[in-house]
């Protein structure tokens, strides 16, 4: 179904503002290589940004790449990456796909979708985040709990399931947006539409915003 003119209309004001306040914004996860993003990545399943940077300073100050890091016995990044929460599933597919790539791609991250969701503990949403902040190739919109939830405060989607999010955004987003509108949306999240207390009085959005969900 194809959107409505007023939620495409809704949607431009939305992408503006965005890049009115949010100009600079990029990934919150601190990395040097897309293999650093990938691996961030994937310990930001269930945890804060903040807490993965604070585990991969230490993680990529000792093995820095696939190939270092495949060779690290299972039970040593465990203990690395212990505080990011269900560690040993982590642990484990970061060693895996630390070996598949340096035994299929060189050690190099492909910069191919399918490739990538095929690696262990890689789903769409991590291949979207690497794909689009480390090689700039838009395939699709990341939803991470901000964007989801200010994606609906803001009227562009009324789901709560991030694939329908997603499929939501890409029908109204224009493919050039992709990549910056959900990291510019994680920044408003955290400085300003709070999940419990958005300041929407100093919100750049509050004469657009229908504020869907927001308990006034």
């Amino acid at each position: 179904m194809n959107p409505s003119h007023s939620l495409k209309t809704q949607a431009q004001r939305v992408v503006r503002g965005l890049r009115r306040d949010y100009a600079d914004a990029e990934c919150a996860l601190v990395h040097d290589t897309p293999f650093q993003l990938l691996i961030a990545t994937v310990l930001s399943a269930q945890c804060t940004d903040e807490r993965v940077n604070i585990v991969t300073k230490e993680l990529f100050a000792k093995y820095p790449t696939a190939k270092e890091l495949a060779a690290v016995p299972l039970k040593e990044i465990e203990k690395l990456v212990q505080s990011t929460g269900f560690f040993r599933n982590k642990a484990k597919n970061i060693k895996a796909l630390s070996e598949r790539l340096t035994k299929e791609f060189d050690g190099e991250v492909p910069p191919d979708l399918n490739l990538l969701v095929d690696l262990p503990g890689v789903g769409r949403k991590t291949a979207n985040v690497v794909l689009g902040t480390a090689f700039g190739i838009p395939t699709g919109v990341v939803v991470d709990t901000h964007v989801g939830r200010i994606s609906k405060r803001l009227g562009l989607t009324e789901s709560t399931d991030a694939v329908k999010i997603e499929r939501d955004l890409i029908e109204l987003l224009p493919r050039t947006e992709w990549i910056d509108y959900s990291h510019r949306l994680i920044h408003h999240g955290r400085r300003v539409c709070k999940a419990r207390k958005p300041l929407c009085d100093e919100c750049g959005f509050k004469k657009i915003c229908p504020r869907i969900g927001v308990e006034l």
